[in-house]
């Protein structure tokens, strides 16, 4: 009993890691791509300036998931711009993840919530990147 429990948990606290490492190593890989034409009507830019010096947190989080939303609703409804490969699924639940560990920190520990709010900008700019380059492939197609 206690041996299953603590595979169990062995097993919790490795996939947790790998998540982590995962998202940490697709974000560092595609960090160094240059912003595309599709990123003008995104704010999450403009976040990750200025979240160094913001004293309030949640405005640039608004920002931010208001721009998760419009390439969520992009990635539905427009055609051939779906975000089908297993990196960006990847992606974007790291990005509910960070919502979640922003949720929980913003008022006990607001380094943590900056951090956070900081890999939710990446992300975006990493999807939103994607989202141009499909639609960038559509136009010359």
């Amino acid at each position: 009993m206690l041996a299953s429990i603590l595979i169990i948990v062995f097993s919790l606290v490795l996939f947790v890691y790998w998540f982590r490492y995962s998202c940490i190593l697709l974000l560092r890989a595609q960090a160094d791509q240059p912003a595309t034409e599709a990123a003008e009507g995104f704010q999450y830019a403009d976040v990750q300036q200025q979240l160094p010096a913001a004293l309030e947190l949640d405005p640039l989080q608004r920002s931010l998931d208001r721009d998760y939303k419009v390439l969520t609703y992009l990635s539905e409804h427009a055609a051939g711009l779906k975000l089908e490969r297993v990196e960006y699924r990847l992606l974007v639940l790291d990005y509910k993840v960070m919502q979640g560990w922003y949720r929980l920190t913003k008022s006990a520990a607001p380094g943590q919530a900056r951090r956070a709010l900081a890999e939710m900008a990446d992300i975006l700019g990493v999807l939103v990147g994607r989202i141009g380059e499909q639609a960038g492939a559509r136009r010359e197609a």
